[in-house]
């Protein structure tokens, strides 16, 4: 490809709009273009880049066994109602009608497709085990999209799952994917962390998630430095340090707090710590108002929470939600409440004669103990944790990092398969459901994630594995002949030996904005033919990662690239 043909054009200055490193570099060096909030078109750059992930993904996919096939990402809305997935998702969702008014969705995931195609051509234990996989587009209606390619509404996803006859089966296929996930990053030169996840709306039990640290990553993931525990914070667990607590629980005792509403003020106005009070939180869960109690240092997570309560929709209460119930928010207490259902956190197990609210205003109750004072309807662990607890494998201090999401992995178990119908013929004669995993890769979130890892001051470190091309081949001072024949020879005999190359052909740019285009678009290699050189029968060369160039003879050109590769 020669610059003069080429549809992308390169900008001088930062684009405003560009929150992370990728997203600012992918505008810049003319690899994306923004439709709407959340939709870009992939250009030619990035497109090359694209395909040759996919082509990664394929063959690893296809070397662990998977079959390729692609399924509609416009599907009936009742296969959705099916299995209670409308309503999970909610306004994520995209709904439309057809002509005829039947309802329909654009796929964000493909489970409900691909097990009613299963079920359709699995009879038999004989079938199993199986893994079906596509690169499909997906549609997401985000709330806030954000930095580029990372958080979009519209996006390519590697999406595969595997259907087996009983859990070691199921186990095999799920280390077999995770191992080829692993395959597919060390090709990208992407380093990845595998964190224990929740599943999400998606259910199932065992989930991981692949997650690139950066400063600017959305997710938060919890760290042991002593041991292999890594999780996202929606899923991490930890240990609270024993609190030493009085010999004895004290009787009951209220104390006058007018105008105290938080946990801070509380602590100031009575000189103890948070760790020993009780916090009490009150949310919406499907319209019912739940009252979680935790320790007073600790926040609630309400991905675990949400999980506890089984429910589709959880948000906080608001006052008048409080109020109707008779409550005070602010100032209130698991004590005497019977209305509401109580949800405990286990850290109220950890500490006693804690500090609560009083019920009423301006009243809060001293030396409650649980379960001397109150009870809960159901006690779990609904808590953040965060750095500085204890990890639950070890006694080391648990540390967080920032990362973006590049894949996900989980096992559904039989939630869909029971629900469509999806059944097998077992080796007793038995029809018993299929168990189930997911297997997902943004691919256009993996090339983000991948140039938010690779790149410097100057712009993007393409790894040669997806580089749209590997060689960015300059001319300088193309008005010469001999050097604008020389670079023209050259172009033609990089491609005919099958080395991709990108060629700066342009006359009416200096030598410095050629040279500044190739590092910002990051190409591997770059190649300068200069009259000054050519007279010697050289060529100027270097690598992106390098800071130097060197001079080669023409006639090496191609063994140097070689070299380069290997």
């Amino acid at each position: 490809m020669k610059f003069t043909h080429m549809l992308s054009k390169t900008l001088r200055e930062d684009p405003p709009e560009a929150e992370t490193n990728s997203h600012k570099l992918m505008l810049k060096a003319g690899l994306i273009h923004q439709v709407s909030s959340g939709v870009y078109a992939y250009l030619p750059l990035a497109w090359r880049s694209l395909k040759k992930l996919e082509s990664i993904i394929r063959d690893e996919m296809d070397q662990a066994g998977a079959q390729e096939l692609l399924m509609p990402s416009l599907q009936p809305e009742e296969l959705w109602r099916e299995t209670g997935r409308k309503e999970a998702f909610g306004d994520n969702l995209f709904s439309l009608e057809d002509r005829r008014g039947r309802p329909m969705v654009l796929a964000p995931t493909h489970e409900e497709v691909v097990t009613n195609i299963v079920r359709s051509n699995v009879q038999s234990y004989r079938d199993l085990p199986l893994i079906l996989y596509q690169i499909q587009t997906k549609f997401r209606d985000e709330p806030r999209p954000r930095a580029g390619l990372v958080r979009v509404r519209e996006f390519a996803m590697k999406d595969a799952y595997s259907f087996n006859s009983d859990e070691e089966s199921l186990d095999r296929s799920y280390q077999a994917m995770a191992q080829a996930y692993k395959n597919i990053y060390s090709s990208c030169s992407l380093p990845v962390l595998m964190a224990e996840a929740d599943s999400g709306a998606i259910g199932g039990k065992d989930s991981h998630e692949f997650i690139c640290a950066t400063p600017t990553g959305e997710d938060t993931i919890i760290t042991c430095p002593s041991c292999s525990y890594t999780a996202n914070s929606e899923k991490a667990q930890s240990r609270l340090a024993p609190i030493i607590t009085p010999v004895a629980e004290a009787e009951v005792s209220q104390i006058d707090t007018p105008n105290i509403k938080t946990i801070p003020d509380l602590c100031r106005h009575l000189n103890i710590v948070p760790s020993q009070t009780l916090k009490a939180v009150f949310y919406m869960a499907d319209e019912e108002l739940i009252f979680a109690t935790i320790r007073g240092d600790l926040e609630i997570n309400e991905v675990k929470l949400k999980n506890t309560l089984h429910c589709s929709d959880l948000r906080i209460a608001n006052d008048n939600e409080v109020q109707a119930a008779g409550l005070v928010a602010g100032s209130a207490s698991p004590v005497g409440i019977t209305a509401i259902r109580k949800i405990g956190d286990h850290s109220i197990n950890n500490g006693s004669n804690f500090v609560a609210g009083g019920n009423q205003e301006g009243i809060h109750l001293a030396n409650i103990n649980y379960p001397r004072d109150f009870t809960v309807d159901s006690e779990d662990d609904i808590s953040l944790a965060e750095p500085g607890h204890i990890c639950p494998n070890c006694d080391s201090t648990l540390e967080s990092t920032r990362g973006v999401e590049v894949g996900h992995i989980f096992k559904l178990g039989t939630f869909f398969s029971e629900t469509l119908g999806a059944l097998y013929l077992d080796q007793n004669g038995d029809h018993t459901p299929i168990i189930m995993g997911c297997y997902g890769i943004g691919v256009g979130r993996l090339l983000a994630a991948t140039i938010e890892l690779n790149h410097d001051e100057k712009g993007i470190l393409f790894p040669k594995n997806i580089a749209p091309y590997l060689v960015h081949l300059i001319g300088l001072n193309l008005s010469d002949d001999d050097v604008a024949k020389s670079a023209e020879d050259l172009y033609h005999q990089l491609w005919e030996s099958g080395i991709e190359t990108l060629y700066d052909n342009r006359t009416d740019q200096t030598p410095g904005v050629k040279f500044n285009d190739s590092d910002l678009i990051g190409l591997p290699l770059r190649i300068v033919v200069s009259p000054r050189n050519l007279k010697n029968g050289q060529l100027e060369v270097k690598t992106r990662e390098s800071n130097e160039s060197e001079l080669i003879k023409s006639t090496d050109i191609v063994s140097w690239i070689s070299s380069q590769v290997d």
